[in-house]
């Protein structure tokens, strides 16, 4: 088994916390993506769309999207649940791992993806449409924190893929200088519980 990671880009890191979280020591293999060493030959045989992380099984299988490779996991090494304890569990987890993804991580990215210089050249980037994904993000973390009033984490009182999730997207926005507001306090109490956490490391 082996875990095609990055360290430049989020997603790969969403899959390193799960990972310690759970104990789990996978054998990694770097993938340059500024060097495009995801768009080669060779890593394209294993994931055409040309995406990081890939988790590689030893019967060959190639399991590509983090959060498959994170439901892998979770299935072969299933304590600490990070994706739900039972049927109502994983689907209030899982609905609040999808609005953490679309709502506020993917916006994010969309910002870098369309405003920084690392994409110049690499992908039409569109600008304009970067900074209506600022204003979304923006305002998707004000809804967010008055959410935060009333729990610890993302999805309720446990922490889940949901709050790996966030960190990981709040973490990448400071590339494009976009950060949670001084005055979401129930936002900024959460960040500082999760990003202190020994897996935030990851």
């Amino acid at each position: 088994m082996k875990l095609y990671d990055s360290k430049l880009a989020p997603n790969p890191r969403r899959v390193r916390i799960f990972l310690a979280e759970k104990g789990i020591d996978v054998p990694t293999v770097q993938v340059d993506i500024a060097k495009a060493e995801n768009r080669g030959a060779e890593f394209l045989a294993k994931n055409p769309l040309g995406g990081v992380p890939i988790l590689e099984l030893d019967d060959g299988t190639v399991i590509a999207e983090s959060v498959a490779i994170c439901r892998y996991f979770e299935e072969t090494n299933p304590r600490p649940p990070l994706l739900g304890t039972d049927a109502k569990d994983r689907a209030l987890v899982e609905m609040w791992q999808r609005r953490m993804e679309f709502e506020i991580a993917l916006p994010i990215m969309q910002v870098f993806r369309n405003t920084h210089d690392f994409f110049k050249g690499r992908i039409p980037q569109v600008p304009e449409y970067g900074e209506v994904c600022r204003k979304a993000a923006e305002s998707r973390m004000k809804w967010l924190d008055a959410e935060l009033a009333g729990r610890s984490f993302v999805a309720g009182d446990r922490y889940t893929i949901a709050d790996i999730t966030l960190l990981v997207g709040i973490d990448f926005g400071r590339v494009s200088n976009l950060r949670i507001a001084p005055d979401l306090a129930n936002l900024q109490r959460w960040y500082g519980e999760v990003s202190s956490r020994p897996s935030a490391k990851a």
